[in-house]
């Protein structure tokens, strides 16, 4: 199986993880708890953790979210980001309370002199920094230059600040340009590709439900992946943000840029069809769902296409009349009956 090649980007750290220069694209997530309710947010983490998150981000809108850092950041069982906006006092002490990376965007923190204070401090304390940059975010004089917040306003919004950080000596950053509109996202991030070589964090914001909005994310994410762009993502979804994990990982899985989880292929069906192939390929996805292993697994309807598709998978069945053909990495094992099928299927996937 082909997958992209991906873009060459340096490489940060973040807590005990790598992002860029080479390092899987991981999957990250925000908690919607009130981050002051430090149990409730912990709980959130907890749940988002077992689902397959891997960084998280919480809001710091106030003092009292300021204040549960430490003793969130002290139980959380992977790297944490800290979003602030507007305060300068608050990015620096989320610095000290020992984030792994703080999100900021420069321009709403009150000057370049505020943001090389937050440069120095994250270098003293060895934290990341990630520059978001979106549509409703751009500087004022960029507007004016280009008209509004077009992909290219957004670009230079983002590189303008890089130079100061490079001025400042500091490279543990990771962007994000962002847009509602999927294609001025997918747009502002190849652009900018083309033109530095800092990690590049995805994400279609205010994608929207989680029906729409995650099929907006997969063909924005998706299309970047395919490009060898991005090196973290998330999938922006209202509601409780578990429900985001999933899709990400789906995104990745289609895209053939990270797969971790066994990737259930099967057809339309069509009026060759002799089993009750929709409902064997649903349990079989169904019963996969928690594993844990790069698998390509093909569900196919009949000889026409099977045995072909069962070349290309780990573990196939090729259907007949009540019965499929069960192959393991294109070699025929045997005749599997009907009800047998999703039990061989799924022995096959735990004995890999």
């Amino acid at each position: 199986m082909r997958v992209p090649t991906r873009r060459k980007t340096r490489s940060v750290k973040i807590g005990k993880l790598s992002i860029g220069g080479g390092a899987p694209v991981l999957v990250q997530s925000m908690t919607c708890t009130k981050t002051s309710d430090v149990s409730a947010t912990l709980l959130q983490i907890d749940e988002l953790e077992k689902a397959g998150c891997e960084i998280i981000r919480v809001a710091v809108p106030d003092k009292s979210a300021l204040d549960a850092l430490p003793a969130i950041k002290a139980s959380c069982p992977m790297p944490l980001v800290a979003d602030i906006h507007f305060n300068l006092s608050f990015a620096l002490g989320a610095i000290e309370a020992g984030c792994d990376k703080i999100r900021i965007n420069p321009g709403n923190l009150g000057g370049l002199d505020n943001f090389k204070k937050v440069l120095s401090k994250a270098a003293e304390k060895g934290c990341a920094i990630r520059i978001g940059v979106n549509s409703g975010s751009v500087e004022k004089a960029l507007l004016e230059k280009y008209g509004g917040p077009t992909t290219e306003a957004m670009v230079q919004s983002a590189l303008q600040y890089l130079e100061v950080c490079n001025d400042e000596k500091f490279d543990q950053i990771v962007i994000s340009i962002k847009a509602s509109s999927t294609l001025e996202a997918v747009e502002a991030n190849r652009r900018f590709s083309e033109l530095s070589d800092f990690p590049l964090h995805l994400g279609i914001t205010e994608a929207g439900t989680p029906g729409y909005g995650a099929l907006k994310s997969a063909v924005g994410i998706g299309s970047l992946l395919l490009d060898g762009i991005g090196d973290t993502i998330r999938v922006s979804l209202t509601g409780n943000p578990v429900n985001e994990i999933p899709v990400a990982y789906d995104i990745l899985k289609a895209s053939g840029v990270r797969i971790v989880t066994p990737e259930v292929v099967s057809c339309p069906t069509c009026g060759r069809l002799q089993y009750g192939m929709e409902d064997v390929a649903k349990e079989i996805e169904k019963r996969l769902a928690s594993v844990r292993k790069p698998l390509r697994v093909a569900v196919m309807g009949c000889l026409v296409n099977g045995p072909g598709e069962a070349r290309e998978a780990d573990i196939a069945l090729a259907g007949g009349k009540g019965e499929a053909v069960l192959y393991k990495k294109g070699v025929e094992i045997g005749k599997i009956k009907e009800t047998e099928m999703v039990d061989a299927v799924v022995k096959a996937a735990m004995e890999w």
